[in-house]
């Protein structure tokens, strides 16, 4: 029952997408399409001759809905006598259909891919590089420790140190204080 809701809700000019944006994609070329069948004149071979090679280029159709306008415009122009067929380029389709991968690759993926070189070499260097980041951590956490100055990991030691070193003073004063008072004292 839920397929049925989620096919219902997915479909665009009798096509049943899996995805919503699938089906969103659709929709946008079934507005693309009737734009374009608004405005282009069947009269002019050449004006659908330049719109269909720049479909082509730009991939601007890739759902069946595309697929089938542009055979449409094949279509057309092959039964024009004005057009010669080397000028019509084929309709090229984006996916695989027998779960193969293709053996070329679009120029664009070439260039994005990293070498295969490097990355034989990254991961040592990314483990040899997080083991010092590591051991500069742990350093640094001694040192912050073991510092004399107050700091988040040892301010109550320090300040603890510091009142009883001022409270040892205070109580040496105070005693060499009545020592003398008590001089004084025996004097008067």
């Amino acid at each position: 029952m839920a397929d049925a809701t989620l096919e219902q809700n997915n479909v665009v000019a009798g096509f049943s997408f899996s995805t919503e944006k699938d089906a969103a994609l659709a929709a946008q070329e079934q507005k693309k399409i009737a734009y374009l069948e608004e405005r282009i004149h069947y009269d002019n071979p050449s004006e659908i001759l330049n719109v269909y090679q720049k479909a082509i280029r730009e991939r601007i159709f890739k759902t069946p809905l595309g697929i089938f306008y542009l055979q449409h415009l094949q279509e057309f122009l092959r039964s024009c006598e004005d057009i010669p067929e080397e000028e019509i380029p084929p309709i090229p389709l984006y996916k695989n259909y027998e779960g193969e991968f293709r053996e070329t690759t679009s120029p664009a993926r070439k260039r994005v891919a990293p070498p295969k070189e490097k990355k034989s070499i990254a991961f040592p260097v990314s483990v040899i590089l997080n083991i010092i980041l590591i051991i500069a951590v742990i350093a640094m956490f001694a040192i912050t420790l073991n510092a004399d100055q107050p700091n988040i990991l040892n301010y109550e030691k320090v300040l603890t140190d510091r009142y009883a070193s001022w409270e040892q003073d205070l109580t040496e004063r105070e005693q060499v204080i009545r020592e003398k008072e008590r001089e004084l004292k025996i004097q008067e």
